[in-house]
């Protein structure tokens, strides 16, 4: 996740403002205008902070991405045992889920925005493979004899559970119990 400045309040009330707008309404649907409107600012002041639209996405992507980090991490850490850590990141997608009902921001920005060389692309993907890599360092804390093979088993179970939850089923729970299988499958007995 790249380094961010210190905000400015209107800075913070622009990525608010942008958060709210491109989480509800797309990227591409919501223009500079819109945002300084709900913002309370001007397109000058949105952009003397950000430069453009393409870096304010960014800058949206990463405090969501900051955001969603510290809840999963806050998951891991509650675990009592490394096994139980594993799937930790889909207690965290629960909590994240009750205020979330749009599914995953970062997916949603991957489709908008394909080219890789876009500043909030790359936020979006380094997202995704963080939480492949911290699937892969629970398993291997948890004993796990192929680590990376199940980390991205989770990986996919996580992803399908955001990409349906706009759906009215929930997947969530049957992801979560289809994950916790996986894990007792792929780890050594516990004592």
């Amino acid at each position: 996740m790249p380094e961010t400045q210190p905000m400015t309040p209107a800075g913070r009330r622009i990525v608010e403002a942008a958060e709210e707008l491109f989480y509800n309404r797309g990227i591409t649907a919501v223009g500079v205008d819109l945002i300084a409107e709900h913002s309370g600012v001007t397109k000058r002041t949105l952009y003397n902070r950000f430069g453009s639209k393409d870096h304010l996405v960014a800058a949206y992507l990463a405090e969501r991405d900051r955001r969603w980090r510290s809840l999963v991490r806050a998951a891991v850490d509650a675990c009592d045992r490394p096994v139980e850590a594993v799937t930790a990141p889909f207690a965290a997608l629960r909590t994240w889920s009750g205020t979330n009902s749009r599914g995953c921001a970062f997916i949603n920005a991957l489709a908008e925005l394909p080219d890789p060389s876009h500043p909030a692309h790359r936020i979006a993907a380094d997202q995704k493979l963080w939480l492949l890599d911290l699937f892969g360092e629970l398993a291997t804390a948890a004993g796990c004899p192929d680590p990376a093979g199940l980390a991205t088993q989770l990986l996919v179970i996580h992803e399908g559970a955001l990409a349906t939850q706009p759906l009215p089923l929930d997947t969530l729970s049957a992801s979560i119990d289809l994950a916790r299988a996986l894990v007792r499958a792929g780890t050594p007995a516990s004592p």
